[in-house]
């Protein structure tokens, strides 16, 4: 059977008093369009009740499906679920809190209908942001692709529409450690970028602190890009070679001027300094090594506990009340 125009896949974690508001925005933006859709949550182990609002919608819209995880694996694992379980014929990442306006998505769809295969949505405003997370995000993006091969498009998150085709190599795509939206960039194909405003969150709270925003950054980096490895390499040599310089000028000033050169406080100085510049370098090769390590475990990225999948069709009209005649004769 062949699927829907376009799955829309909602990860949500703790979103319990967003889940209905986003079912209700998704219907009144795609239903006078006439696209047909489906929407899809991937609960990332909620505990606040988001998993009850979720089962609500599944039984009263067979458009709506699910899947619950066994635990809290995090937003690009759920993610890279929901683009395994779509089956759009384009599929559309939103985020469940209504910072990402439906309305936008009637415009990713006219772009893929123009013939683009990715559609990423550019956050023009941030509205009910801080200024520190707004530096600190335009800094990440311009840093972040100057020192990888592909690069993505500047102040985009992962809203965004992917064709079939694009959905169907990203979930070939063997690795572990995920960064979504640079993995989708790296696909290539057709690619172009809406713009809209980024609306401010009207219920709960966000999941992303500083610090997980930092991790998630660094994760990013070391995804898509050896530069770290080759800064250590180029700190390294230059640190090195500023060593023989210093050697060769006390040696110089000892041998021609005899000149005393104590310089504890120098050397004390320079092995701490040494001993900091090499466990942080360690750090930055620990950290390559940390992610072969996870991908020879070869453990799964999720794990669904349970799934809209595994229910029984809705009864219909016929099976509920089926006809005397649907009946072999003697039964009731």
């Amino acid at each position: 059977m062949a699927g829907p125009e376009l799955t829309l896949i909602a990860p949500a974690y703790n979103e319990a008093p967003n889940i209905r508001p986003l079912y209700e925005a998704v219907l009144k933006v795609l239903e006078p369009a006439g696209i047909s859709f489906e929407l899809l949550f991937i609960d990332d182990g909620s505990r606040d009740g988001t998993d009850a609002e979720i089962a609500l919608l599944v039984a009263a819209d067979p458009r709506v499906r699910y899947a619950r995880f066994s635990r809290n694996f995090g937003h690009e694992a759920a993610s890279s679920c929901g683009f395994r379980l779509a089956r759009g014929q384009a599929v559309v990442l939103i985020d469940a809190d209504l910072q990402d306006p439906p309305e936008v998505i009637l415009e990713l769809h006219q772009r893929w209908r123009e013939g683009y295969e990715v559609v990423h949505a550019r956050r023009r405003q941030r509205h009910g942001e801080t200024w520190l997370k707004r530096a600190s995000a335009y800094l990440f993006y311009r840093g972040f692709n100057r020192m990888v091969e592909r690069a993505i498009p500047a102040d985009v998150g992962d809203f965004r529409l992917v064709d079939r085709r694009v959905v169907d190599h990203f979930n070939a795509l063997p690795e572990r450690n995920r960064f979504v939206r640079g993995m989708f960039s790296w696909l290539g194909f057709r690619q172009t970028v809406v713009e809209f405003d980024r609306q401010r969150r009207q219920r709960g709270v966000t999941k992303y602190n500083y610090s997980k925003l930092l991790w998630l950054s660094l994760d990013a980096l070391t995804s898509f890009s050896a530069a770290p490895l080759r800064a250590c390499m180029a700190f390294g040599l230059a640190i090195t070679l500023f060593s023989f310089l210093i050697a060769g000028t006390i040696i110089f000033q000892r041998l021609f001027f005899d000149l005393a050169v104590p310089g504890y406080a120098l050397a004390t100085s320079g092995i701490f300094l040494l001993g900091g510049i090499q466990l942080i370098f360690l750090g930055v090769i620990g950290e390559y090594i940390g992610k072969i390590y996870t991908q020879v475990q070869g453990r799964p990225l999720y794990i669904v506990a349970g799934s809209s999948d595994d229910l029984p069709p809705a009864p219909t009209k016929e099976t509920a009340d089926p006809s005397p005649e649907s009946h072999p004769p003697g039964r009731s």
